[in-house]
């Protein structure tokens, strides 16, 4: 059962043409010996699988990574669904620095987030 630190940053975008270190999450998550995210391990400590959103500009948001109704993956940051931000196919991402994750905004606006940091945290 290994939990990690997980760090998004916007990836390129018309609007952020190099991306952003100023915009994006860090995670707390389980990941697998393939570096997916661990269901049976988030199952078990919900409230440990944490998000604290970080946007230029913004103030921060923290949460929670839920699996919502819609069998989705999603960061949550008050009950209801209002605010939830799902991620595109989580459960098929290896969590690993280069790859990028799909991350639906509260606007409604879908935008690339770069894997910047995984690191382990010890317990």
């Amino acid at each position: 059962m290994s939990y990690y630190k997980v760090t998004l940053e916007l990836a390129r975008t018309e609007g952020f043409p190099e991306g952003s270190s100023k915009r994006g999450y860090h995670l707390v998550v389980p990941l697998d010996d393939n570096d997916h995210l661990d269901e049976a391990v988030w199952r078990a400590d919900k409230k440990r699988c944490t998000v604290h959103r970080f946007w230029e500009g913004e103030d921060d948001e923290r949460g929670n990574l839920i699996h919502t109704r819609h069998r989705t993956w999603a960061f949550s940051y008050r009950p209801g669904e209002e605010d939830d931000e799902p991620l595109f196919h989580l459960e098929d991402h290896r969590i690993r620095p280069g790859d990028y994750i799909s991350i639906r905004e509260q606007d409604g606006e879908t935008l690339p987030f770069l894997i910047a940091e995984v690191r382990p945290i010890s317990d």
